[in-house]
């Protein structure tokens, strides 16, 4: 297979944003543009576009042939949407990864875009009961905070894991949104504020989710030949990896505070990447909710099993320890909008790689990875490298 990297990529402000779905196309294609001067819209020969859904909340589907003509893009190799639920955007970079790599397309355009406070935010909250099995879990309440409160409760059973250490990565990415112009929430949360958050689901509490948020980001990948052409400092796509345990609760390992998805797509980007985990400088991980994060640094090999909540407690995910996880500010401070989240980390890695993170720069950062989840039983890994595998 033919090596690919990212040439460029840009992300809009998130939040609760008064642009349209349109609006946000144009401002992440702008964005992009902008971070790559030698790609011009009429090179590119590929656009992916996550979105997960725009026909509920802006009435608009056929999304990439839409997206293409805003951003003057007229593609000859590649036109594509991909719906996956909070892992769509990454899903999209490994289909123009595959694509790219084939020697089908040599320059691809993946873009993430969702609006979700449209009309009103109790629609937000109906809406996303879609991501989960609206027969046998949704209608009975079974959305996605008390799925992951389960997970959190066994695992503060099992491990000892404390509601404190949960606060703490709270804490972590509220404070790393502070240093990113473009995070929904940008003023900080100590811990107090955390643990005195409104309870969502038993254990977890108001800071320790992510926001329902409105954004969009967008990244170029090349192949090796015209990224060389492209730019000095290219940053190589190294490792990918997806695994699927199941959909409905009931088809998961019966353990929730284990899920044995994630470790297995790990496991197949670091193959691939010819790494592991203690070669990773900063990770990007779907914190929807903290005990994600702690699951994550688990499953992606970062602590032993178990050791999550002392991980964060002792700042071994933080500036200064063993891995920078979510320097951004994750989920929980930039906002998830679904289908932009996957595209927005890897912008962001694509700027640590590149030493242009400004004050959120992690030192010397040769390798970073960003991970997706859909739920609890299906995971997403991309590791990027300044140098190529």
């Amino acid at each position: 297979m033919r090596k690919v990297a990212l040439v460029g990529a840009g992300v809009t402000r998130f939040g609760v944003r008064k642009a349209s779905y349109r609006d946000l196309v144009w401002e992440a294609g702008k964005a992009c543009f902008d971070s790559a001067p030698a790609v011009r819209p009429r090179d590119l020969e590929g656009l992916v576009v996550g979105s997960v859904m725009p026909e509920r909340t802006a009435f608009q589907s056929h999304i990439s042939s839409m997206a293409a003509e805003a951003l003057g893009i007229t593609p000859s190799a590649l036109s594509a949407r991909t719906e996956h639920m909070c892992a769509s955007g990454t899903v999209g970079i490994r289909y123009a990864y595959a694509f790219i790599a084939a020697g089908l397309a040599d320059l691809v355009m993946v873009l993430g875009v969702e609006k979700l406070n449209q009309p009103a935010a109790d629609e937000a909250i109906l809406n996303m009961g879609t991501g989960v099995d609206r027969d046998w879990e949704a209608c009975y309440g079974l959305t996605a905070p008390p799925c992951f409160a389960l997970a959190a409760q066994k695992h503060m059973a099992r491990y000892g894991t404390t509601e404190e250490q949960l606060a703490l990565v709270g804490v972590k990415n509220h404070a790393h949104a502070t240093r990113n112009p473009n995070a929904h929430f940008q003023k900080g949360a100590t811990l107090e504020q955390v643990m005195g958050s409104r309870m969502i689901a038993s254990p977890l509490r108001l800071f320790m989710c992510s926001p329902i948020t409105d954004g969009a980001a967008a990244v170029i990948l090349a192949s090796e030949d015209r990224a060389r052409d492209l730019t000095d400092r290219p940053v190589w796509i190294r490792g990918t990896g997806q695994a699927l345990d199941g959909f409905t609760l009931t088809s998961l390992h019966e353990d929730y505070a284990h899920w044995p998805a994630m470790k297995r797509a790990a496991e197949s980007a670091y193959r691939m990447a010819g790494i592991g985990p203690a070669d990773v400088d900063l990770a990007e991980v779907h914190d929807c909710f903290a005990i994600a994060e702690i699951i994550a640094y688990e499953e992606l090999g970062f602590c032993e099993k178990g050791e999550g909540g002392g991980f964060v407690a002792k700042g071994r995910s933080d500036y200064g320890g063993e891995v920078v996880v979510n320097p951004r500010g994750g989920l929980m401070g930039c906002g998830h909008p679904l289908g932009a989240t996957g595209v927005a980390q890897a912008a962001e890695v694509y700027a640590q790689l590149r030493a242009e993170a400004g004050p959120r720069q992690v030192p010397d950062a040769r390798i970073g990875l960003a991970h997706n989840n859909s739920g609890m039983g299906e995971h997403v890994v991309m590791i990027y490298g300044r140098e190529a595998a």
